[in-house]
């Protein structure tokens, strides 16, 4: 075990600076992981194909091959592997190179360091007026909207203020996690900046607009402080949350009274009524039940990638990029044997976890971290239940890392537990 992560020292470090950049300089940030990756591929080859679970995962990209034979458009379709084929690789390597709790640390503090550029850009794009020049495009892969995209809402740096939303989400409860390992040591310089950017992560995603990523932030404040036992915690976000939920479907008296007190800015965004009349097409129950309906006439084999935008304009005469529901997404392209597989690939590695996670028998600090990537891993699935974040790169690459570190440290930890799990 020594040997093999001697062997994966550089390929770490790669892995390093590709997420410190990817962020901000997506196209240097994918080189630097791309090379992390080969490199671990190229050491462990070997050892990652003899595991069973990538076995599974080689499985998984042949039965995602085979649809696009059966696909409406093989040529949507198989350009719509590229969305899951390389991240199934990388999967594959970083879950050998990524297996430590300290490495998961390490990765924390720099998802944490990259975000607060975007923040910055963020609070410059909505109050500042910043915009950014169209060369950027071509040269950093992304631009600033003026005022946001949609007007009003926070994107930053993202093409959309519900896919910034998503990253940070991620960022905020990771961030959340060296926040109490600080309070827990006492460090209080640690502590004061991990303050400032956690609660600049928190103002930003509140100014994305997100009643998906308002609702994970306030679940996973609720799961951090039934770990750490925290009741005044709970009893504090159980108010936040019943006072909001009241004031927006409440009955009267009290919810004419919390309407009063709580900022309308949270309330109607719940009700709808800062987006009033919306198109019966755009709703997401629209959308997926369109999508199930799909999934239900071609259930073996799907329609194909990238499918259902061409369906869904030619059923509704209306563009959508996916119907925000990365599982009926998935259904409806690539049929329900593979989406079930794909589930259970990504269930068995939760499960695991949480197994791993009620026997631990290394530090606190270290199951807490682990924790944090737990939570932060559920939290990116269940905003895959009312969103798509596979296509943006960053965000796509973000949580295939999430899940191969949970792996990684799932399986180091359960196949040559001993005190060298602590520190390496």
């Amino acid at each position: 075990m020594l040997k093999l992560l001697a062997n994966t020292q550089i390929a770490w470090k790669y892995a390093q600076i590709g997420l410190l950049m990817l962020p901000l300089i997506p196209s240097l940030g994918g080189i630097a992981i791309f090379l992390a990756l080969a490199s671990t591929w190229w050491q462990q080859y070997f050892v990652i194909i003899h595991r069973s679970l990538n076995q599974a995962i080689a499985l998984l990209a042949v039965m995602l091959s085979i649809t696009v034979v059966f696909a409406a458009n093989r040529l949507d379709a198989f350009l719509g592997l590229f969305n899951f084929l390389p991240f199934l690789v990388a999967f594959a390597a970083f879950s050998t190179l990524i297996q430590t709790p300290a490495q998961l640390r390490r990765i924390s503090w720099l998802l944490l360091i990259s975000s607060i550029p975007v923040v910055v850009l963020g609070f410059g794009q909505l109050f500042l007026g910043w915009v950014s020049p169209q060369q950027w495009i071509e040269i950093l892969g992304w631009a600033i909207a003026p005022g946001g995209n949609p007007p009003g809402r926070m994107a930053s740096i993202f093409m959309y203020a519900n896919t910034l939303a998503g990253y940070l989400v991620i960022v905020f409860i990771l961030g959340l996690g060296l926040w109490l390992e600080a309070y827990r040591k006492g460090k209080r310089k640690s502590l004061v900046f991990l303050s400032i950017v956690i609660l600049g992560n928190l103002a930003a995603l509140i100014l994305t607009n997100s009643r998906n990523a308002w609702a994970l932030a306030l679940v996973a404040c609720f799961a951090y402080a039934i770990y750490q036992r925290w009741r005044w915690v709970i009893a504090l976000v159980v108010a936040i949350a019943s006072s909001i939920l009241w004031a927006a479907f409440g009955a009267n008296p009290l919810r004419d009274l919390l309407r009063n007190i709580v900022p309308a800015f949270f309330w109607a965004r719940l009700t709808d009524q800062l987006y009033p009349d919306r198109p019966v097409a755009l709703l997401r129950t629209t959308q997926w039940r369109f999508a199930w309906h799909l999934a239900t006439q071609r259930p073996w084999t799907g329609w194909g990638l990238r499918s259902f935008s061409t369906l869904y304009e030619a059923k509704m005469h209306l563009w959508l990029g996916h119907p925000h529901n990365l599982f009926l997404m998935l259904a409806a392209e690539v049929g329900i044997p593979a989406t079930l597989f794909f589930c259970s690939i990504v269930g068995w590695i939760v499960g695991s976890a949480i197994a791993l996670l009620i026997t631990w028998q290394y530090s606190s600090a270290d199951k807490l971290i682990f924790f944090s990537y737990l939570l932060a891993f559920c939290a990116c699935t269940l905003f895959n239940t009312v969103d798509v974040t596979l296509f943006d790169l960053r965000l796509n690459t973000l949580g295939w890392i999430l899940l191969a570190a949970i792996c990684g440290v799932v399986y180091r930890a359960t196949s040559k537990p001993s005190v060298e799990f602590l520190s390496k």
